[in-house]
Protein backbone atom coordinates (compact mmCIF):
# COMPACT_ATOMS: atom_id res chain seq x y z
CA UNK A 1 0.00 0.00 0.00
CA UNK A 2 1.27 3.42 -1.07
CA UNK A 3 2.16 5.55 1.82
CA UNK A 4 1.13 9.05 1.85
CA UNK A 5 3.81 11.32 2.37
CA UNK A 6 2.85 13.80 -0.17
CA UNK A 7 4.35 16.90 -0.23
CA UNK A 8 2.57 20.49 0.86
CA UNK A 9 0.86 22.21 -1.97
CA UNK A 10 2.86 24.71 -4.50
CA UNK A 11 3.10 27.89 -2.72
CA UNK A 12 3.19 26.35 0.54
CA UNK A 13 6.52 25.39 2.31
CA UNK A 14 8.27 23.47 5.06
CA UNK A 15 10.53 26.75 5.78
CA UNK A 16 6.89 28.60 6.80
CA UNK A 17 5.63 26.52 9.16
CA UNK A 18 4.74 28.01 12.58
CA UNK A 19 7.45 27.71 15.68
CA UNK A 20 4.94 28.91 18.29
CA UNK A 21 4.48 25.61 19.83
CA UNK A 22 8.19 25.41 20.34
CA UNK A 23 10.39 22.47 21.80
CA UNK A 24 7.13 21.14 23.82
CA UNK A 25 6.25 19.69 20.55
CA UNK A 26 8.85 17.38 19.98
CA UNK A 27 7.15 14.58 22.12
CA UNK A 28 4.32 15.02 20.18
CA UNK A 29 5.94 15.07 17.05
CA UNK A 30 8.06 11.58 17.77
CA UNK A 31 4.69 9.96 18.64
CA UNK A 32 2.72 10.98 15.60
CA UNK A 33 5.65 11.51 13.34
CA UNK A 34 6.79 7.22 13.95
CA UNK A 35 3.23 6.32 13.58
CA UNK A 36 1.58 8.82 10.97
CA UNK A 37 3.52 7.48 8.10
CA UNK A 38 1.03 4.14 8.32
CA UNK A 39 -1.62 6.43 9.15
CA UNK A 40 -3.66 5.65 5.72
CA UNK A 41 -3.99 1.96 7.26
CA UNK A 42 -6.07 0.78 9.53
CA UNK A 43 -4.50 -0.86 12.67
CA UNK A 44 -0.91 0.06 11.25
CA UNK A 45 -0.83 1.59 14.83
CA UNK A 46 2.02 0.17 16.73
CA UNK A 47 -0.06 -1.26 19.86
CA UNK A 48 2.45 1.43 22.50
CA UNK A 49 0.76 3.90 21.20
CA UNK A 50 -2.76 3.13 22.39
CA UNK A 51 -3.21 4.93 25.86
CA UNK A 52 0.46 6.21 25.85
CA UNK A 53 0.27 9.62 27.37
CA UNK A 54 2.76 12.39 26.10
CA UNK A 55 4.40 13.85 29.06
CA UNK A 56 2.29 16.63 30.82
CA UNK A 57 3.64 19.52 29.60
CA UNK A 58 3.41 18.34 26.28
CA UNK A 59 -0.32 17.05 26.57
CA UNK A 60 -1.63 20.41 28.30
CA UNK A 61 -0.20 22.09 25.30
CA UNK A 62 -1.81 19.64 22.96
CA UNK A 63 -4.78 19.87 24.63
CA UNK A 64 -4.81 23.49 24.20
CA UNK A 65 -4.95 22.72 20.44
CA UNK A 66 -8.62 22.27 20.93
CA UNK A 67 -10.57 25.95 19.70
CA UNK A 68 -13.57 25.15 21.66
CA UNK A 69 -15.50 27.97 19.59
CA UNK A 70 -19.08 27.86 19.94
CA UNK A 71 -19.39 29.54 16.34
CA UNK A 72 -16.65 27.13 14.53
CA UNK A 73 -18.74 26.24 11.73
CA UNK A 74 -16.11 22.97 11.46
CA UNK A 75 -17.16 21.52 14.91
CA UNK A 76 -19.14 19.73 16.20
CA UNK A 77 -20.69 19.13 19.66
CA UNK A 78 -20.35 21.45 22.92
CA UNK A 79 -18.09 23.54 23.45
CA UNK A 80 -17.33 23.04 26.66
CA UNK A 81 -17.27 19.10 26.03
CA UNK A 82 -14.93 17.24 28.72
CA UNK A 83 -13.26 15.76 25.61
CA UNK A 84 -12.13 16.99 22.11
CA UNK A 85 -11.31 15.35 18.96
CA UNK A 86 -8.95 17.34 16.39
CA UNK A 87 -9.12 15.40 12.78
CA UNK A 88 -6.65 16.36 10.38
CA UNK A 89 -7.41 15.26 7.15
CA UNK A 90 -7.82 15.21 3.36
CA UNK A 91 -10.76 14.92 1.24
CA UNK A 92 -9.02 12.42 -1.03
CA UNK A 93 -7.73 10.52 1.71
CA UNK A 94 -9.32 7.20 1.33
CA UNK A 95 -9.16 6.18 4.94
CA UNK A 96 -10.16 9.33 5.95
CA UNK A 97 -13.33 8.91 4.11
CA UNK A 98 -13.22 5.18 5.81
CA UNK A 99 -13.52 7.13 9.44
CA UNK A 100 -15.95 9.14 8.23
CA UNK A 101 -18.52 6.73 7.00
CA UNK A 102 -17.72 3.77 9.40
CA UNK A 103 -16.40 5.33 12.47
CA UNK A 104 -17.29 9.31 13.17
CA UNK A 105 -21.21 8.08 13.17
CA UNK A 106 -20.95 5.96 15.66
CA UNK A 107 -19.03 8.42 17.77
CA UNK A 108 -21.40 11.20 16.96
CA UNK A 109 -24.14 8.95 18.02
CA UNK A 110 -22.52 7.97 21.43
CA UNK A 111 -20.87 10.17 22.66
CA UNK A 112 -21.15 13.80 20.64
CA UNK A 113 -25.22 13.06 21.11
CA UNK A 114 -24.88 13.35 24.84
CA UNK A 115 -22.58 16.05 25.24
CA UNK A 116 -19.35 14.19 26.13
CA UNK A 117 -16.95 14.55 22.53
CA UNK A 118 -16.71 17.51 20.58
CA UNK A 119 -15.03 16.76 16.66
CA UNK A 120 -13.07 19.77 15.41
CA UNK A 121 -12.18 19.27 12.16
CA UNK A 122 -8.68 20.97 10.57
CA UNK A 123 -7.72 20.57 6.61
CA UNK A 124 -5.07 18.96 5.95
CA UNK A 125 -4.62 18.88 2.36
CA UNK A 126 -1.45 16.57 0.83
CA UNK A 127 -2.40 15.61 -2.03
CA UNK A 128 -1.64 18.51 -4.26
CA UNK A 129 -4.47 20.90 -5.97
CA UNK A 130 -7.56 18.84 -5.65
CA UNK A 131 -6.95 18.62 -2.04
CA UNK A 132 -6.38 21.91 -1.75
CA UNK A 133 -9.57 23.07 -3.45
CA UNK A 134 -11.96 20.30 -1.85
CA UNK A 135 -10.51 21.77 1.51
CA UNK A 136 -11.44 25.49 0.43
CA UNK A 137 -14.38 24.08 -0.83
CA UNK A 138 -15.62 22.39 2.40
CA UNK A 139 -14.51 26.04 4.39
CA UNK A 140 -16.75 27.53 2.16
CA UNK A 141 -19.62 25.51 2.39
CA UNK A 142 -18.80 26.22 6.29
CA UNK A 143 -19.73 29.70 5.98
CA UNK A 144 -23.03 28.91 5.39
CA UNK A 145 -23.39 26.45 8.16
CA UNK A 146 -22.80 23.96 5.94
CA UNK A 147 -19.61 22.35 6.28
CA UNK A 148 -20.72 18.95 8.03
CA UNK A 149 -23.45 18.24 5.07
CA UNK A 150 -20.19 18.40 2.27
CA UNK A 151 -18.42 16.67 4.56
CA UNK A 152 -20.65 13.55 4.52
CA UNK A 153 -21.26 14.23 0.32
CA UNK A 154 -17.46 14.87 -0.28
CA UNK A 155 -16.76 11.45 1.73
CA UNK A 156 -19.44 9.37 0.22
CA UNK A 157 -18.70 6.14 -0.98
CA UNK A 158 -17.36 6.59 -4.58
CA UNK A 159 -17.40 10.18 -4.10
CA UNK A 160 -13.61 10.63 -4.03
CA UNK A 161 -13.12 8.75 -7.66
CA UNK A 162 -15.46 11.23 -9.38
CA UNK A 163 -12.52 14.08 -8.55
CA UNK A 164 -12.85 17.55 -6.99
CA UNK A 165 -12.52 20.45 -9.84
CA UNK A 166 -14.83 23.10 -10.11
CA UNK A 167 -18.35 21.34 -11.66
CA UNK A 168 -18.33 18.49 -8.62
CA UNK A 169 -17.11 20.78 -6.26
CA UNK A 170 -20.34 22.83 -7.38
CA UNK A 171 -22.47 19.71 -7.30
CA UNK A 172 -21.53 19.00 -3.73
CA UNK A 173 -22.14 22.32 -2.67
CA UNK A 174 -25.63 21.26 -3.99
CA UNK A 175 -26.20 18.19 -2.64
CA UNK A 176 -24.99 19.60 1.06
CA UNK A 177 -27.59 22.13 0.36
CA UNK A 178 -25.33 25.82 0.25
CA UNK A 179 -28.14 27.95 -0.54
CA UNK A 180 -25.85 30.44 -2.11
CA UNK A 181 -23.57 29.33 -4.32
CA UNK A 182 -22.42 32.15 -6.31
CA UNK A 183 -21.12 33.43 -2.66
CA UNK A 184 -19.63 29.88 -2.52
CA UNK A 185 -17.95 30.18 -5.51
CA UNK A 186 -16.23 33.99 -4.48
CA UNK A 187 -15.39 32.54 -0.75
CA UNK A 188 -13.72 29.02 -2.35
CA UNK A 189 -11.38 31.03 -4.38
CA UNK A 190 -10.81 34.23 -1.59
CA UNK A 191 -8.18 34.91 0.45
CA UNK A 192 -10.17 34.17 3.83
CA UNK A 193 -10.58 30.24 2.85
CA UNK A 194 -7.07 29.98 1.49
CA UNK A 195 -5.54 31.49 4.93
CA UNK A 196 -7.66 29.37 7.02
CA UNK A 197 -6.59 25.88 5.58
CA UNK A 198 -3.07 27.02 5.61
CA UNK A 199 -3.75 27.57 9.26
CA UNK A 200 -4.60 24.30 9.72
CA UNK A 201 -1.95 22.46 7.30
CA UNK A 202 0.65 24.24 9.30
CA UNK A 203 -0.70 23.40 12.50
CA UNK A 204 -0.92 19.63 11.67
CA UNK A 205 2.94 20.03 9.91
CA UNK A 206 4.13 21.46 13.37
CA UNK A 207 2.92 18.37 15.41
CA UNK A 208 5.04 16.37 13.26
CA UNK A 209 1.52 14.57 11.28
CA UNK A 210 3.21 13.30 7.77
CA UNK A 211 -0.09 11.65 6.56
CA UNK A 212 -4.14 11.48 6.98
CA UNK A 213 -6.01 11.34 9.04
CA UNK A 214 -4.25 12.30 12.42
CA UNK A 215 -5.97 12.78 15.68
CA UNK A 216 -5.31 14.72 18.78
CA UNK A 217 -7.97 13.47 21.85
CA UNK A 218 -7.15 15.75 24.57
CA UNK A 219 -3.76 16.03 23.29
CA UNK A 220 -3.19 12.18 22.74
CA UNK A 221 -1.74 11.88 19.39
CA UNK A 222 -3.73 8.92 17.55
CA UNK A 223 -2.90 8.18 13.69
CA UNK A 224 -4.83 6.30 11.33
CA UNK A 225 -8.26 4.90 10.57
CA UNK A 226 -7.96 3.14 13.37
CA UNK A 227 -10.93 0.82 14.73
CA UNK A 228 -14.02 2.17 16.47
CA UNK A 229 -12.91 0.57 19.80
CA UNK A 230 -9.67 2.06 19.31
CA UNK A 231 -11.89 5.70 19.37
CA UNK A 232 -13.83 4.30 22.35
CA UNK A 233 -10.89 3.20 24.47
CA UNK A 234 -8.92 6.63 24.15
CA UNK A 235 -12.24 8.62 24.76
CA UNK A 236 -13.17 6.85 27.67
CA UNK A 237 -9.65 7.44 28.81
CA UNK A 238 -9.68 11.26 28.43
CA UNK A 239 -13.55 11.36 29.68
CA UNK A 240 -11.76 9.75 33.00
CA UNK A 241 -8.69 12.28 32.50
CA UNK A 242 -10.86 14.74 32.50
CA UNK A 243 -13.07 14.02 35.59
CA UNK A 244 -10.15 13.70 37.69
Amino acid sequence: MPQNKSAAPSGTTRSTRPLALGAVVVVAAALLGVVSYTATEPDSRPAATVGQQPADDTSETLTGLARRDAKDPLARGRADAPVVLVEYADFQCGYCGKFARDTEPALVKKYVEDGTLRIEWRNFPLFGAASESAARAAWAAGEQGRFWQFHEAAYADGAKEKGFGAARLDALAREAGVADLDRFRDDLAGPRARAAVEKDRDEAYALGATATPSFLINGQPLAGAQPEEVFVQEIEAAKARAAK
